[in-house]
């Protein structure tokens, strides 16, 4: 069933409309149009100063439409000019991550279209402790780094209130290794409601889910091998033959290092399951589900062809038997690389717990399934059939967000 609303288009409606009455200190590096300004933490007669010099960079004096751009040593922080100007700061911090061998560069244009569309709602920070070779160090090591990241971040921007992840390929991994990292319960503050309300309340969790101290509200991946890349045409350019992803699973860390053990699920460190395994349950030190489940949405988007790096059953955590038939594809007249939808419901999980919960012959990748999918899923497979760019599709899935953000 296609929506005539697109997922991404929809991904940052949890974003609150009342505005927060603290005034955040502005981050280190101020850059608009050219003019950069450098400095640490600013003053309220720094901050005012800011202020005067960039209204002379504008053409119009509201700066509406400009994109601001602040430079960091952990990445680059995109806003709008306007609300740079205004008294009052957006409340929601967009995390984008990207995949192996990028950098924060990858996600300039969504960025852009981000803050176009929302320039009172969102900041979008465009991480970069993960780039280049970097990207070899393995999935737990990138995890951290993404966590102390987005950690500074947050510091950086004391007005903020809500949070959302947007990454794209193994930069998923790594997000979702962050965010367990990061999530923290807090108790519920009590309530001086009537006695009516308390024994509603009660019903409900004792405490707030928060991660980085904020609000979680979108979780959204691109293209990401969440069953990793072995075996059962995860890794699509081995066409599905035995001995080549055999090979591959023994030789892929001396290419890509760590992250490629993680990835084939041959690392065994302590003599404990692979790293994606683990990160499908919580563990004491690690909420891996608690996390994701921490989130409001949590969305998938997946190549369902031509994409030769990511198979269409890890990035859209299905089995595949799930996945949907080639004549049940169907183009959306509004936005034509989306081919099909699949929204899961808490309802859907458990019938599905139902239904396998005679087979005995639990294989890795179907214990890794079972154990994402204790959370619901939103699926969008995508196809760029038509599209000149199809045979890129792995790194084109990025830029979908200029179709699907400009009918936000």
């Amino acid at each position: 069933m296609i929506s005539v609303n697109s997922p991404l288009a929809i991904a940052v409606s949890g974003i609150a409309t009342e505005k927060s009455s603290l005034n955040p200190i502005r981050p280190r590096g101020y850059r608009n149009l050219g003019f950069r300004l450098s400095s640490q933490r600013f003053g309220l007669k720094e901050m005012e100063l800011v202020r005067k010099v960039s209204r002379g960079c504008f053409s119009d004096r509201s700066g509406k439409g400009r994109m601001v751009e602040v430079e960091s040593v952990d990445g680059e922080d995109v806003f709008d000019a306007a609300a740079a100007e205004s008294k009052f700061f957006p409340e929601h911090l967009v995390i984008m991550v990207n995949g192996i061998v990028g950098s924060s560069a990858d996600w300039k244009y969504a960025a852009e279209q981000f803050v176009k569309k929302l320039p009172d709602k969102v900041i979008v920070h465009r991480s970069e402790c993960n780039y280049s070779t970097l990207t070899f160090n393995g999935v737990d090591l990138m995890g951290e780094r993404l966590a102390d990241e987005v950690l500074a971040v947050v510091k950086r921007w004391p007005g903020v209130r809500k949070i959302s992840f947007v990454a794209h390929s193994l930069g998923g991994l790594v997000a979702r290794y962050a965010i367990a990292r990061l999530y923290e319960p807090f108790p519920k503050m009590e309530s001086s409601s009537h006695s009516v309300n308390h024994s509603v309340q009660s019903l409900e969790q004792p405490y707030e889910e928060r991660i980085a101290g904020l609000e979680p509200m979108n979780f959204i991946t691109f293209a990401t091998p969440h069953l990793g890349s072995r075996g059962h045409k995860q890794l699509p350019f081995l066409c599905g033959l035995p001995f080549l992803e055999k090979r591959a699973s023994l030789t892929a860390h001396w290419i890509v290092g760590k992250s490629g053990k993680h990835l084939f699920l041959t690392d065994s460190d302590d003599g404990k399951p692979p790293l994606l395994l683990q990160m499908v349950n919580d563990s004491d030190d690690l909420k891996f589900i608690s996390a994701l489940r921490s989130f409001k949405r949590r969305v998938a988007y997946a190549n369902a062809n031509y994409d030769h790096v990511v198979g269409w059953g890890t990035s859209s955590i299905r089995r595949q038997d799930e996945l949907p038939k080639i004549n049940h594809l169907v183009k959306d007249e509004k936005y034509p690389h989306i081919v099909y939808i699949e929204r899961e419901t808490t309802e859907d999980l458990h019938n599905k717990a139902s239904s396998i919960a005679g087979d005995q012959t639990t294989d890795i990748e179907e214990e890794m399934i079972q154990g994402l999918t204790q959370v619901p899923w939103e699926r969008v497979d995508v196809s760029f059939h038509k599209s000149k760019q199809r045979y890129v599709a792995h790194n084109t899935i990025q830029l979908i967000g200029k179709e699907l953000l400009v009918e936000f």
